[in-house]
């Protein structure tokens, strides 16, 4: 094609995702012609306006095999633009080491962040072929890094260093008193990647001896030192164990803390998912194991370690900070991640598979154990971020001139080469339900599904009808003048809080995280703005209130400038914050069922998502009997009868999605028997149950580990 002809066809692409995709071929195109005037015209290109045509140059540059173009991507170091900084700092980790680039990759490490992973990330694949230089720069680095968390993460950094030349300053930085708490704390974990040195041995035993939290990393460093080189189980032989994870969340069986934070919809279904692979059936459980890893405390992972022989649906925790990070703030965290993965699956003796489900930071650590481990990965591949990307490319909201900037803060590429990656690397591929699954999977994540379809399974996710159909039950019983139980009680509580004239009135109810791709402000603002409010009450459950995240604090100012705090019960918006699953199924139910006295039945339920790859709340929501409003596209548009069981629209534009949920509310306050809500439990009992996913992913699981059995038997070792 030429570089001048790539270069024109990505400027011409009329749709983001497509410019995204056009930028490999830029960069092919540039690794057949590396020449001086592809270099010449790349780096004329890193000042256009068109931010995204300025990034793919810089990926291009890097698959020019020239030092000319390595020293471009060297002063972009030092641009003025953050994104590109970033993008250049991922880019250097493919060429060879740049001596005159560590200092700036250090300074980028110590200010941390999402381009301080990309540095650190690079410093690390550096230090295999370069590790005095690395190691020389992250010690001088050190006399001048005051602040503990900068100081801390140049630390982590020189952990990363193989050679025996990071030793010294780490045991020092462990040894002493006067090093804060964190530095010391990342110097203590780094050492238990350095088994057979007795000066680490004796230092880590001295601090385990304590009762404080450095004393707890030390014995979790004196566990990876014991594990000691990757070691495999010989697997299959007592059933399946299958590892999955979701780092942003404080899972726990009871689901205490669902909705807080990033503990949302993929929180539930992994409880859920790990409880059913185990559950007995009519040809036994699916796995004799589910390890389900989470983020907790130093103390919580060594208390987790000694659970790991037993059966069933087990817990290992991760230690990260306390404070919950949002998935795209979570970057900075993929050394922790890692050593706290390697961990888990070692005590656990081997697993046969790790089940990936998102481009986050715990599947980008994961990935890069499972390598280490050789482990076969199964990676459930959605259009995310792309789904996104497209829909804030159709409202207007991300353009070629801002996406630079929103790549900053949302780091739409780097996720969407992870997915790329994730998915070629995967023994086998799950898919979730989409109207046009083929032409999505080709046109937004570039993978034709169709080429090798025996590595790919399309898998919906499903609820447990147990739980809703009790919380129905309860309901209509309430419904029918039974007293309430305890989490109808508390609702009817919230509710009487609202003036006496809204009583009367059904509700609008929406579960989800307080996260701008949930769309919680923009439902706030398409019933606010108008007669909507004077239809309907609406009750949006999630949100950690009292101590919200950055993602919840934004979303509650936005919600805010719509309804002020003071005015929300006199307005009729009820916003409890987060509840544990079970309560949030009875809310739901009584939605439909109503609230004698103080609440209309036949509300409705209603996703605002930008996108929704399935929609766990959604198909809960029709399980309850609920007429639904949802996304239309992605998961949703397979399974909601639009017009019957639900309305689909646009749901991020607000204008759409107020007529939507207008209309559905009309739909529902009109019904006169059970015959719609009986479709829609139908729908989600014929298909959607969490009973028949783990069905579907115990036999896809069952198919990864014969092969890779049949695989490794099939090796001739030369005797």
């Amino acid at each position: 094609m030429g570089i001048q002809t790539s270069l024109d066809a990505l400027r011409a692409a009329g749709r983001i995702v497509d410019a995204m995709r056009l930028a490999d071929e830029l960069a092919f195109e540039s690794s057949r012609d590396p020449g001086v005037r592809t270099i010449r015209v790349l780096t004329a290109a890193l000042e256009d306006t068109d931010q995204l045509c300025a990034i793919a140059a810089v990926h291009a540059l890097g698959t020019i095999a020239d030092d000319e173009a390595s020293r471009v991507l060297v002063r972009l170091l030092s641009s003025e633009r953050l994104f590109v900084r970033e993008h250049a700092a991922w880019v250097l980790g493919s060429v060879l080491p740049r001596p005159d680039a560590i200092a700036r990759l250090i300074g980028m490490t110590a200010a941390g962040g999402f381009g301080g992973m990309l540095a650190q990330r690079t410093l690390e694949q550096w230090s295999a072929g370069a590790a005095e230089h690395v190691a020389v720069g992250l010690e001088t680095a050190l006399l001048g890094a005051a602040e503990p968390a900068s100081r801390a993460r140049v630390v982590e950094t020189l952990g990363l260093v193989r050679h025996a030349i990071a030793v010294r300053p780490l045991l020092a930085i462990a040894a002493s008193s006067s090093e804060e708490q964190g530095v010391r704390s990342a110097a203590v974990a780094a050492l238990g990647q350095r088994p057979g040195d007795h000066a680490v041995m004796g230092l880590l035993d001295d601090l385990a001896s304590g009762d404080d939290h450095l004393a707890e990393v030390a014995r979790l460093s004196l566990v990876d030192i014991d594990a000691g080189a990757p070691r495999r189980q010989e697997l299959g032989r007592d059933g399946l164990t299958v590892a999955q994870l979701f780092l942003h969340a404080d899972i726990d069986a009871r689901l205490s803390a669902a909705g807080a934070g990033d503990n949302g919809g993929i929180a539930t279904l992994l409880v859920r998912l790990g409880d059913a692979l185990v559950a007995p059936g009519p040809a036994g459980p699916a796995a004799t194991r589910v390890l389900t890893m989470s983020r907790g405390t130093a103390a919580q992972a060594t208390a987790d370690l000694g659970t790991f022989a037993e059966v069933g649906h087990l817990y290992g925790r991760v230690p990260l900070p306390r404070d919950p990070s949002a998935t795209a703030t979570a970057w900075s965290l993929r050394v922790p991640a890692r050593r706290g993965i390697r961990r888990i699956l070692r005590a656990a003796g081997g697993v046969d598979l790790v089940h990936l489900r998102m481009a986050d930071v715990g599947s980008l650590a994961a990935a890069d154990v499972a390598r280490e481990l050789d482990v076969p990965v199964v990676f459930t591949v959605a259009p995310d971020p792309h789904g996104v990307i497209q829909s804030l490319d159709l409202a207007g909201r991300l353009t070629r001139q801002n996406f630079g900037a929103v790549d900053e803060v949302e780091h739409f590429w780097f996720r969407a080469r992870l997915v790329q990656r994730l998915a070629a690397n995967a023994s086998h591929t799950v898919l979730f339900p989409r109207p046009a699954l083929e032409r999505d999977m080709r046109e937004l994540v570039g993978i034709d599904i169709t080429a090798h379809p025996e590595r790919h399974t399309i898998v919906p996710e499903g609820v447990d009808l147990v739980v809703v159909d009790r919380a129905v039950a309860e309901a209509q019983a309430h419904a029918a003048g039974a007293a309430p139980s305890e989490a109808v009680a508390e609702l009817r509580a919230l509710v009487e809080a609202l003036p006496i004239e809204r009583r009367t009135l059904p509700l609008i109810v929406s579960v989800g995280r307080l996260h701008r791709v949930k769309g919680m402000a923009t439902l706030v603002q398409a019933w606010a703005a108008g007669d909507l409010r004077h239809r309907a009450n609406l009750l949006v459950i999630g949100g950690d209130l009292d101590d919200p995240s950055a993602d919840e604090r934004e979303q509650l100012e936005l919600i805010d400038a719509i309804v002020p705090a003071a005015a929300r019960t006199t307005t009729g918006l009820l916003l409890p914050g987060h509840r544990p699953n079970d309560v949030v199924a009875r809310w739901v139910a009584a939605a439909r069922a109503g609230l004698p006295g103080l609440s209309a039945p036949r509300g409705i339920y209603v996703c605002a998502s930008l996108k929704e790859e399935f929609g766990i709340a959604l198909l809960e929501a029709m399980a309850s009997g609920l007429l639904v409003v949802a996304p239309d596209g992605g998961g949703p548009a397979t399974y909601v009868d639009d017009g019957d069981t639900g309305v689909l629209t646009a749901t991020w534009h607000p204008e759409r999605l107020a007529t939507a949920i207008g209309a559905a509310l009309a739909a529902s306050v009109a019904e006169t028997d059970a015959r719609r809500a009986d479709r829609s439990h139908g729908i989600v009992e014929k298909s959607f149950t969490i009973q028949r996913m783990a069905q579907m992913l115990g036999d896809v699981y069952a198919g990864v580990a014969s092969d890779e059995r049949a695989a490794r038997s099939s090796l001739v070792v030369p005797g």
